[in-house]
């Protein structure tokens, strides 16, 4: 006996799923791969892994969809009496780049990475050139938390971390 159609469209969705990775969402498990895309690199170059952090995720997204619907691209002010934090921006094409890709991005200014005290880390001598990266390699950082918002014209993605950073005379990797 033939099986009934509703079976075989059924099964073909299920295999045509298992076939193509990407079909079940670019942003599905985010948390988990932004965390994952930052610690590959801690890894490659020896520090600890971070944590991620519902905290900071919180503030991220805040600031995510208040970038996304002001069409601002700045970093957010400090906070009177609070702990100051970490944060890295990345803007781009709605629907375009994967969680992964986003912080590659950051990763690629380890090109223009060199060892030393913050700010002197970047062969270029200008220290935009690396202060991503280095925020995102800060040994004595342990948490981060992201969100990402597309209200705008602009995908928008903020990380922050706690430790923060990017502490004018201190060494990255120390």
């Amino acid at each position: 006996m033939p099986a009934p159609r509703i079976y075989v469209k059924i099964v073909l969705a299920a295999t045509c799923m298992t076939l193509l990775p990407g079909a079940q969402g670019r942003t599905n498990d985010l948390e988990d791969r932004l965390l994952a895309a930052h610690n590959r690199e801690r890894q490659a170059i020896g520090v600890g892994p971070l944590q991620w952090d519902a905290t900071l995720a919180k503030g991220a997204q805040e600031w995510a969809d208040h970038l996304s619907e002001t069409g601002k691209f700045e970093h957010s002010p400090n906070r009177k009496g609070q702990a100051l934090e970490g944060e890295n921006i990345w803007g781009g094409t709605p629907d375009h780049f994967s969680p992964e890709s986003m912080i590659d991005l950051w990763v690629e200014e380890k090109q223009y990475f060199r060892r030393g005290k913050f700010p002197f880390n970047s062969t270029t001598g200008d220290v935009a050139d690396v202060s991503h990266y280095t925020q995102l390699i800060w040994k004595r950082t342990g948490k981060v938390g992201c969100g990402l918002s597309k209200r705008g014209e602009e995908e928008i993605l903020v990380c922050r971390y706690s430790q923060p950073g990017n502490v004018l005379g201190r060494r990255p990797l120390a």
